[in-house]
């Protein structure tokens, strides 16, 4: 694959000489150029009176008057004959307001007179400090347009170049996109042998974790052959690896993805937003083709790289409360179970089979496994206490564990702690209940009650503007 990616290096570098093969300028038309335009011109004063002259036709020149105000001038035509020099021009003054402008004389001409040349000169400001001047000085042969002493003018020659590409070199337009074809030509060939490579390995994936469950997550569904792939082994070869296991291990698995994904992939799932968040504002941009600005796009990298926390928290959150609408209904099947004479780790089993699917019973489902290869009932209660980790399971657990050690009987306990659980649940619903009053205010206020007081008053208003006219 390196190679590859080399031979595409030398494509694109080629490549660039032909992405050049176009003039670019801010207007295409003297009528499309604005006092910005003007002012992105990065060229030096002339220091030189202009010869008038048939060639000086469709000349354009910028310039900035006394007052710093900018202004554009151009050359309509010219007359020069051995007893006069005529041009006529058209020229525009941006006077610093949006609209305003000043438009000077459209000629100006001299002639011989009494074997003398005249002078002549148009003002370019509406104050009369800033003029240019037409004259013949003697033992010249030419007239000449110059600022006239004192005026403190910038006069700057530009060039009105319509883009269009070069049409005497072909090869500059369909050159590179012959380029760009065989670049993506061996990169998709490349893609196609490594994904070869990648399939055999994931079908080995999977076979070996054919027992595990998968939630089929859609973003980890679409994320996961590109973090997987390119972002795995760079965070797998990382010195932290320790340090990253210990600060979102727990986390995963208070979401439930001890199954789906290890720390190190969620930390590779973190690196690769920084490069998916950016393609998908792009992508939204072009397809809903809005006009977001560019300059959003560093942003949104920051927000790819921390987006799978927030993702991770909201799936913590919901599960922590599925876990609480479940767990009364399962405590009080367990102490029904116990006290007909079932074993507490039957009376689990016996939950795992006639509950509905939720959490909780998935937690239980861990938790046999766990006492079946080995370990005892305390420990696999207290790891599923840290899988979980909220009060309500924190607390059946640490009762289990206690009433287990002193060999008291679990059914009295459980049907306390279901009752407990119940109460619990009805009075968070009561608080809920109390504070979406308060919280149904904030759209009444901004968006109801407008409502209803343009429909009252709309109509009044209206027949006073009647009565009016």
């Amino acid at each position: 694959m390196r190679i590859y990616l080399r031979i595409v290096l030398l494509l694109l570098i080629g490549i660039l000489p032909g992405t050049y093969s176009w003039a670019q300028t801010c207007a295409k038309n003297f009528s499309q150029i604005t006092p910005s335009c003007i002012a992105s011109l990065k060229k030096p004063a002339l220091d030189k009176a202009i010869n008038v002259s048939s060639e000086l036709k469709d000349s354009v020149y910028f310039y900035k008057t006394a007052g710093g105000f900018p202004g554009k001038l151009k050359v309509i035509s010219t007359t020069v004959s051995p007893t006069e020099c005529t041009l006529f021009l058209e020229a525009v003054t941006f006077m610093g307001s949006k609209d305003e402008t000043f438009e000077p004389n459209s000629s100006i001409s001299i002639s011989v007179d009494q074997n003398h040349w005249l002078r002549s000169r148009i003002f370019l400001d509406k104050e009369g400090t800033s003029a240019l001047v037409l004259e013949r000085p003697e033992n010249e042969k030419s007239c000449k347009l110059k600022v006239t002493e004192g005026s403190e003018i910038k006069m700057f020659q530009a060039k009105l170049i319509e883009a269009k590409p070069r049409e005497e070199n072909l090869m500059l337009f369909y050159g590179p996109l012959i380029l760009v074809f065989i670049a993506i030509f061996i990169v998709v060939r490349g893609f196609l042998e490594e994904q070869d490579k990648y399939k055999t390995q994931e079908a080995l994936d999977e076979a070996e974790n054919a027992s595990k469950t998968r939630n089929q997550y859609l973003f980890l569904k679409l994320t996961r052959p590109f973090y997987k792939r390119y972002f795995l082994p760079l965070v797998q070869g990382t010195k932290n690896k320790q340090g990253l296991r210990t600060k979102y291990r727990q986390q995963i698995a208070n979401a439930g993805l001890s199954k789906e994904m290890s720390p190190e992939e969620f930390v590779a799932l973190k690196f690769f937003m920084i490069l998916g968040g950016p393609f998908v504002f792009l992508a939204v941009r072009w397809v809903m083709t809005e006009t977001w600005p560019l300059t959003i796009t560093p942003v949104m990298a920051i927000v790819g790289f921390f987006y799978p926390n927030i993702w991770l928290k909201g799936l913590i959150s919901n599960r922590a409360d599925e876990i609480q609408r479940a767990m009364p209904f399962i405590v009080d099947m367990l102490a029904l179970s116990v006290e007909a004479g079932l074993d507490f780790m039957a009376a689990i089993q016996r939950v795992i089979e006639k509950a509905p699917n939720s959490p909780l019973v998935e937690e239980f489902e861990t938790l046999i496994k766990e006492t079946k290869i080995g370990s005892t009932r305390a420990e696999g209660l207290r790891q599923m206490g840290w899988r979980v980790n909220i009060i309500e399971i924190n607390s059946f657990c640490a009762t289990l564990i206690a009433a287990d050690s002193v060999g008291a009987s679990i059914g009295p306990i459980l049907k306390q702690l279901s009752g407990e659980l119940r109460v619990k649940r009805s009075s968070k619903a009561e608080q809920k209940g109390a504070t979406a009053a308060t919280k149904i205010l904030i759209p009444m206020i901004f968006f109801i009650l407008p409502a209803v007081l343009v429909a009252i008053f709309a109509p009044m208003v209206l027949k006073l503007m009647s009565g009016e006219v």
